[in-house]
């Protein structure tokens, strides 16, 4: 039985897509394989990298890749899961196969204003709301084989 392969898209590639990947590469055992990438790659956000190292996950080390070069690389996923606003995820590339594309709205860490404790902390909440989308799709896609 082959992995289930999924790509986690969002704009840059800075904050929740790679916050997915991580996630998904952590909780899904043997049975899933994560990637992620961007519209536009950015850097990765800092807040991102302190907000994942406090639960033990370090992605500083991360790369950002943009989607349009796995795209014309041919790579096939039996997911492609955009975790940007619904505007922005229109903008991502139709991957060929049996590729099935989900939403998942999430709120941009980069756009978070005020202190640096304040950004912090609904940057955490993002993380757990991703964390908890990520155990969903597990439950529910753990059974299928491809």
């Amino acid at each position: 039985m082959g992995k289930i392969k999924v790509l986690f898209v969002c704009v840059h590639n800075s904050a929740r897509s790679q916050m997915a990947e991580s996630f998904l590469n952590q909780l899904g055992g043997d049975q899933f394989v994560a990637e992620s990438a961007g519209l536009e790659p950015g850097v990765l956000n800092p807040i991102v990298i302190e907000a994942m190292s406090e639960i033990g996950l370090d992605i500083s080390k991360n790369p950002t890749k943009s989607v349009f070069d796995l795209f014309i690389q041919g790579r096939i996923f039996h997911f492609v899961i955009a975790v940007c606003d619904g505007a922005n995820a229109e903008r991502c590339p139709i991957f060929p196969g049996i590729t099935k594309r989900i939403g998942w709205s999430f709120e941009d860490p980069s756009s978070f204003e005020g202190t640096h404790e304040e950004k912090l902390a609904r940057t955490r909440n993002v993380r757990d709301s991703i964390k908890n989308e990520v155990e969903e799709f597990i439950k529910t896609h753990q059974l299928f084989s491809f």
